[in-house]
């Protein structure tokens, strides 16, 4: 008996190969983040325009209630906060056919999931990028209010006080003392508890070990959890390992102490995957991009501190 003509051929079956891509280039680009899962994310998918404005509401104080008087009116003192979409990147490899025919299935997967990871420390570093601006003044945009070295007004992992001088390294390893001062600089900010964060470099990963508060903290065992670099907590506070830290002078590594409200991400396209087959060239262009923005929101929400490099 005939078979008939039904047959799944190339041509149908290429309907599913980009969307096969799409979804491996997503699941490399979600394991690798890190900061970008720790910040207010929003979302501008599908909407026009280059800008966002956010508003950001002042905390207000509360006024003590005398006799036979009117309430005293709070005074507002909002600000807004402008976040430019101009993030392009994109990741593209041309895979030849005698490559695609020759080689092994695992090709494919490595391209989606170096796509994945490169388009993710992308982000991640941009939005580490922003550390900068985190000082213990109310200058928006500069480091400690002063300063023309980079991270010149963060200060030193060692003591949690001390700023580092950016021109001459001074770094220290991150000690516990480090720690709670950082911890004290947000509580006298008035940065609610919940939802504070700490992201260090791979460098003082090994020095937290030798911290006694860190390891007698109950180390988190979510494989889901490994994956998004978080490796255990200490005062309550999550702590996870980056490898998109900021290097400072000579190579210094920076980290950060914020909550979530410091920064925020905005995505205008999240990350897709296109091919396209190019004759003149006998193979499948691959391309993975995304559109984004990232911007502080509350500046004194956050520390940056300094760490040798090595």
């Amino acid at each position: 008996m005939a078979l008939g003509t039904n047959n799944t051929t190339k041509a149908v079956a290429n309907n599913f190969i980009p969307e096969l891509w799409s979804d491996e280039v997503i699941g490399a680009y979600k394991s690798n983040l890190v900061t970008a899962n720790l910040v207010t994310k929003l979302s501008h998918k599908g909407k026009k325009g280059d800008t966002i404005y956010i508003p950001v509401p002042q905390r207000g104080e509360a006024s003590e209630k005398a006799a036979n008087t009117q309430v005293v009116l709070s005074a507002a003192t909002n600000t807004a906060v402008t976040v430019s979409i101009n993030r392009h990147f994109e990741y593209s490899k041309l895979i030849e056919d005698i490559a695609e025919v020759q080689a092994l299935a695992s090709m494919r997967k490595f391209y989606t999931d170096d796509a994945g990871f490169a388009l993710a420390k992308k982000v991640d570093s941009d939005l580490t990028k922003l550390w900068e601006v985190f000082s213990k003044t109310s200058t928006l945009g500069v480091v400690g209010g002063t300063g023309t070295a980079m991270y010149e007004k963060a200060v030193i992992g060692g003591n949690g006080a001390t700023l580092y001088t950016g021109n001459s390294s001074n770094a220290t390893d991150i000690l516990d003392a480090g720690i709670r001062a950082m911890l004290l600089q947000l509580d006298d900010a008035d940065v609610p508890m919940d939802n504070r964060v700490m992201v260090i470099p791979p460098v003082a990963a090994n020095d937290l070990l030798g911290i006694n508060r860190f390891t007698e903290q109950q180390f988190i065992g979510n494989g889901d959890a490994i994956k998004t670099g978080k490796i255990g907590m200490i005062y309550g506070i999550d702590i996870y390992v980056s490898s998109a830290c900021p290097t400072a002078t000579g190579t210094d590594r920076v980290g950060a102490m914020f909550h979530k409200d410091a920064l925020c991400l905005a995505e205008q396209v999240g990350v897709r995957s296109q091919t396209q087959y190019k004759q003149e060239y006998l193979g499948d262009l691959f391309t993975a991009d995304t559109l984004y923005g990232t911007a502080v929101l509350r500046h004194t929400a956050g520390v940056a501190f300094v760490v040798p490099g090595s």
